[in-house]
C-alpha cells in the first residue's frame, strides 16, 4: 500500500515547526510497512487530489496568507472543496485553519476570504493568544487528551450545527478565548489552532488521519499497532507543562476593539470565566 502526502506552501506557511506533522505521518505510516510519497505545492503548481492521500496546510502570517489566498481559491480552491467533500483527509493549522474557513477579517479591517471549506469564520481582534493549551476530544470513540501551544490572535467562530474539534480544558484559549471550543471537523477535514508541532505528541491524531486515508484508498479499517512509549512521554509532558503554566484568561480590559467597544463574547471579568 502507498500514501501520497500533499504539504501545501511549504516555503510560506510553515512558520511554527510544521514540518513536524508531515514527518509524524511519514513515519507512522512506514513504521507499518506503508509506502509514503510527499508532494510538495506552491503558488501556481497545478493540483489535482484524486491523487492525494492527505492534505496538509500549515500556519503563516497574514503577508503570507494574502499572498496566497487567489492561488488557494481559483487555481486549488474548487478541486479541494470537492476533495474534501469526498472525505479526503485533511489537517490545516492556524492560518492554513483561517485559509479554510469562510473569510478572515485581518486587524486592518481587510476581510480576506478564504476557501469556504470549513464552517468557520475568522476574526482578528486587538489580543493575542499565547501559550500551552489542553483540549479535550471525542473524535475517536473515547474521551482523549490532545496537547499543543497556540500563538493567533484571530478569533475564529464555528458556524452553527459545526462540531468543535474538542473543547479546551484548564489551559489556553482555542478558538476564541470564550466559548471553550477548539478548532473543528468537517467530514475528514481538521481545523486546529494547536502547534507544537501537533501530531508527534498527539499520536491519536495522527493515526485518525492515517486510517481515514487508508479507509478511503483502499477500505482498511485499522492499523497495526505501534509502541508509543516515546510519543506517549512527550504528551505527557506537553501537559505536565501546561498545567504548570498560569491559566490565562482575558479580563474587559484585554478584551476591548479599538475603539473601545467590547469584542463579541466579550467577559466583564476575570472571574466570570471558570476553570473548567
Amino acid at each position: 500500500m502507498k500514501l501520497t502526502i500533499a504539504w501545501l506552501f511549504p516555503s510560506r506557511m510553515d512558520i511554527y515547526g510544521d514540518r513536524g506533522n508531515v514527518l509524524t505521518l511519514q513515519r507512522r505510516a512506514e513504521w507499518r510497512g506503508i509506502i509514503t510519497e510527499l508532494r510538495t505545492f506552491s503558488r501556481g503548481d497545478p493540483f489535482d487530489p484524486d491523487l492525494l492521500d492527505i492534505i496538509f496546510l500549515g500556519g503563516g502570517q497574514d503577508r503570507q496568507q494574502r499572498m496566497l489566498v487567489q492561488d488557494l481559491i481559483k487555481t486549488k480552491g474548487p478541486a479541494l472543496r470537492a476533495a474534501i467533500e469526498d472525505g479526503l483527509p485533511t489537517l490545516a493549522v492556524c492560518g492554513g485553519y483561517q485559509l479554510l474557513g469562510e473569510y478572515y477579517q485581518m486587524n486592518d479591517g481587510d476581510r480576506l476570504p478564504g476557501v469556504d471549506i470549513l464552517p468557520v469564520e475568522t476574526i482578528a481582534e486587538p489580543v493575542r493568544y499565547i501559550g500551552n493549551i489542553i483540549v479535550e476530544t471525542d473524535l475517536f470513540g473515547a474521551r482523549r487528551t490532545l496537547v499543543g501551544f497556540e500563538n493567533h490572535n484571530g478569533c475564529t467562530y464555528l458556524k452553527p450545527g459545526a462540531r468543535p474539534l474538542g473543547r479546551v480544558r484548564r489551559r489556553g484559549s482555542g478558538n476564541n478565548g470564550r466559548d471553550h471550543t477548539e478548532g473543528v471537523i468537517y467530514r475528514n477535514a481538521i481545523g486546529t489552532y494547536l502547534h507544537g508541532a501537533l501530531l508527534p505528541k498527539n499520536p491519536v491524531l495522527a493515526d485518525f488521519l492515517l486510517r481515514k486515508a487508508l479507509n478511503r484508498r483502499y477500505g482498511v479499517t485499522e492499523l497495526a499497532p505501534l509502541d508509543d512509549s516515546l510519543e506517549t512521554e512527550a504528551h505527557d509532558a506537553a501537559l505536565r507543562l501546561a498545567l504548570k503554566s498560569h491559566p490565562k484568561y482575558l479580563g474587559a480590559h484585554l478584551i476591548k476593539k479599538r475603539d473601545g467597544s467590547p469584542l463579541r463574547g466579550g467577559r466583564d471579568t476575570m472571574k466570570d470565566v471558570p476553570d473548567v
